[in-house]
């Protein structure tokens, strides 16, 4: 066995066996079912993925499919089925505004449209069966960057989830039939600062253990609620004393409590899996939180960005109460490390290795710290960004940053930054990859492609 493949194994028996053993199962560890794949992690480890591709000349491309309407939710994947959501416009196509701007106002959108649950075989890009779960003119107005396909849709292997926020949740089979439906009055999750503006919700669904988790912090009666995925039957709902938020829930089991940790802006917390109560909780974020708790090397990692703040905090699972810092302090009994100002916006960050990856989004700025004392590794900017929206993801010892432009940048994991590929998928990209069986996913605004030696 050659040295390079020999050090891939390696990784991937690592990496699996702590996942493993911090979540109690592992069902979900080689697959993509939710947001950033299994965890929240954003990592898959693969025995082989290309540094270069070549849409045009199909180097490396496997195949390309073309995705009607307008969606950033990204793809999600069980065995040998991708899903994916889009909202169609029934009069014509959608505008979209990207780029670097910071106008809050909404699109407005008053024309019907079709909210879509589509599902595609990842080995040829054949579209298996296309869903029409609701038709109508959306509850809400959208951010002139976003779309009313925002969540990403959730699968166990047996059912999967579509989030449409104020237009509904939808289960089906893996099959294509409608298990159940859940409507929703009116939720604006527009900037509490501006509560004329409509944004509608963005936070993606998660399954585990036969339960959907849905997070819906908005302007009013923010939420999280936990529904049996079988029937919809609701297990449990609480209040959130929350502005609107959007990134999505995490789930992780630390001696044999499963929690439900959530970002926020006056509430990051954790709430207990089985029963919504409440196990830790602390302020101090950004005022417009976008990115996902995630986990690695023991500690639990919760960013933000917006207003006065733009904290990274390294939270021990084992937090207990209201576990908010001090004026001043970096530290305490719970938060192992913490910075001030320096996080990402939009972007999840991500543990790889021993160390934790933050990208700023608008200005390509990635820092590379040790997880497990916040000492910073490294700071480098990424070349001829002009804004990044999707999160990072990692395989095979690779980083991969993909721009609002279509530009993916693969960085060399570890210590050292290097850029070993920078590749054009020559489409808009608003929506974070997928990754599985040697192969990565990239939804673009036209399609998805899927690229693989």
């Amino acid at each position: 066995m050659k040295l390079k493949n020999l050090f891939n194994l390696l990784i991937y028996l690592c990496f699996t066996y702590l996942l493993a053993s911090c979540h109690g199962e592992d069902k979900y560890i080689n697959q993509w079912p939710q947001f950033r794949g299994p965890y929240a992690s954003g990592i898959v480890e693969t025995n082989s993925l290309p540094d270069k591709w070549d849409v045009k000349t199909g180097e490396n491309i496997r195949w390309e499919t073309e995705i009607p309407g307008l969606g950033h939710s990204s793809p999600v994947i069980w065995d040998n089925k991708l899903f994916i959501t889009t909202a169609i416009n029934t009069s014509g196509n959608d505008s979209l505004k990207v780029g670097l701007y910071g106008n809050v106002a909404n699109y407005k959108d008053s024309v019907i449209k079709e909210f879509r649950l589509i599902c595609i075989d990842k080995n040829n890009g054949q579209i298996l069966w296309n869903k029409l779960a609701h038709k109508g003119i959306p509850k809400t107005k959208r951010h002139t960057k976003a779309s009313h396909a925002d969540p990403t849709p959730a699968t166990n292997g047996k059912y999967v989830t579509a989030f449409f926020g104020s237009n509904g949740l939808y289960c089906y089979t893996i099959e294509g039939e409608l298990v159940w439906k859940k409507d929703f009055e009116k939720m604006n999750a527009g900037y509490f600062l501006t509560p004329d503006i409509e944004w509608n919700v963005s936070s993606s669904p998660v399954i585990y253990d036969n339960t959907v988790i849905v997070q819906c912090d908005i302007l009013e009666n923010s939420f999280l609620m936990a529904l049996d995925v079988e029937t919809g039957e609701i297990k449990w709902r609480v209040d959130r004393d929350e502005v609107s938020s959007y990134g999505a829930p995490t789930i992780y089991e630390y001696n044999g409590i499963k929690q439900v940790i959530v970002n926020g802006f006056k509430h990051i917390g954790a709430y207990n899996f089985d029963n919504g109560e409440e196990i830790w909780k602390m302020s101090g974020g950004g005022d417009i939180p976008v990115p996902t708790p995630v986990v690695g090397e023991g500690l639990i990692f919760i960013h933000s960005a917006h207003g006065k703040s733009s904290p990274i905090y390294a939270i021990s699972p084992s937090a207990k109460g209201d576990i908010t810092l001090e004026k001043d302090s970096l530290t305490n009994e719970y938060i192992q490390w913490s910075i001030k100002r320096g996080a990402g916006y939009i972007p999840t960050g991500f543990v790889y290795g021993k160390y934790y990856y933050n990208l700023v989004g608008w200005i390509g700025r990635l820092t590379c710290y040790e997880a497990k004392t916040g000492k910073q590794i490294y700071q480098e900017k990424l070349p001829e960004t002009r804004g990044i929206t999707a999160s990072g993801i990692a395989s095979n010892g690779r980083l991969y940053f993909t721009s609002e432009q279509g530009d993916v940048y693969v960085v060399k994991a570890g210590e050292h930054f290097e850029i070993l590929g920078q590749n054009s998928l020559h489409d808009i990209v608003m929506a974070t990859p997928a990754i599985s069986d040697n192969t990565l996913f990239f939804r673009t605004q036209n399609s998805l492609i899927a690229v693989g030696q």
